[in-house]
């Protein structure tokens, strides 16, 4: 039997990365002293938080809607999103020219609400533990035929997020590890990509957050889990699975998958926000506290990881920081 060609490859991230130039910010890469010493390694961190729109999902959806035909941008967008690739769509259609309708669950982080219309995209709630977002956003377009974008199962916006790790890697020459936040996958098929052809000796990991671990075990098992409206903290690792593209590419560039707890999480974050004054969301923290947390191996090694977005309920936050024990 012959081996389907991948859907993306280190091509279209490339082609990403140039027609996202001067749009897209090239976020900063952070280091942190007190963190190596800590770990006894070298971690660079690439700043996603410090994105357009609050997270990497501007790469990806500003890419897709770019891409699109004037004629196809007149008849709208539409997606399904918890926050951050709501925010990224309304705000990358504003930039094209293009009407946003947004599917969003009713429970989706206000500060998200918040941004995603003042972005000036229309949100259509949904009530999660009763409705699939993808039969809400069947039938939009049945009403009104507007294109679909998803968040992650999409060749342009996996090339788009692609494009983190490439600028990551241009920044630092080759890492002995990578560490990448996991919901649909999007963010870590297109990194490893990068990964696979800029650090090729280099191990690529996917970290999930351990109450929606569905990615983990469809890499262990090689069939695709899933997970029903998980409770944990990292709201933009909800997803209930990984998608009919980005699986397939986790299996073939990922070395291996992790989870983390949410209480991991949210003892990076505040060493994030203490520390490095890097305000950071919990989704955003899953690659850092795969090493900051110890679930992952890295001392004596450098070590990239993506801080994927920093649009958090700041009220929210402060709660999860409160009682929390010092390390």
């Amino acid at each position: 039997m012959v081996e389907a060609p991948p859907s993306v490859t280190y091509e279209d991230v490339l082609a990403a990365a140039r027609r996202l130039q001067g749009v897209a910010h090239r976020t900063p890469v952070m280091t942190s002293r007190t963190l190596d010493e800590r770990l006894g390694s070298t971690l660079f961190l690439k700043c996603e938080n410090l994105q357009r729109a609050g997270a990497f999902k501007f790469r990806g959806a500003y890419h897709a809607i770019s891409r699109l035909s004037l004629r196809e941008r007149t008849r709208g967008v539409l997606t399904y999103s918890s926050g951050n690739h709501a925010q990224a769509i309304a705000l990358a259609s504003r930039l094209l020219g293009a009407a946003a309708t947004i599917v969003m669950p009713k429970d989706a982080p206000a500060a998200k609400r918040r941004a995603t219309e003042g972005y000036g995209a229309r949100i259509v709630d949904y009530e999660p533990a009763t409705e699939k977002r993808e039969e809400v956003a069947r039938r939009l377009q049945a009403e009104g035929d507007p294109i679909l974008i998803p968040p992650f199962d999409h060749p342009d916006v996996i090339a788009g997020q692609g494009t983190a790790a490439h600028e990551l890697l241009e920044d630092t020459g080759p890492l002995d590890l990578l560490l990448v936040p996991c919901g649909g996958g999007g963010l870590l098929s297109g990194s490893a990509l990068a990964m696979r052809r800029l650090s090729p000796g280099g191990r690529v990991v996917g970290v999930e957050p351990e109450l929606a671990d569905d990615a983990t075990r469809s890499f262990r098992t090689g069939r695709l889990e899933t997970v029903h409206n998980p409770r944990t903290i990292a709201d933009g690792a909800r997803t209930a699975s990984l998608g009919t593209l980005t699986f397939p590419l986790v299996r073939r560039h990922v070395d291996d998958m992790v989870t983390v707890s949410d209480p991991d999480l949210v003892a990076t974050m505040r060493f994030l926000w203490e520390r490095m004054k890097l305000v950071v969301e919990p989704t955003g923290a899953l690659g850092l506290a795969a090493a900051y947390r110890r679930r992952v191996e890295v001392e004596g090694k450098r070590v990239g990881v993506i801080l994927s977005g920093g649009n958090v309920d700041l009220v929210a936050a402060l709660e999860l920081f409160r009682g929390l024990k010092d390390d």
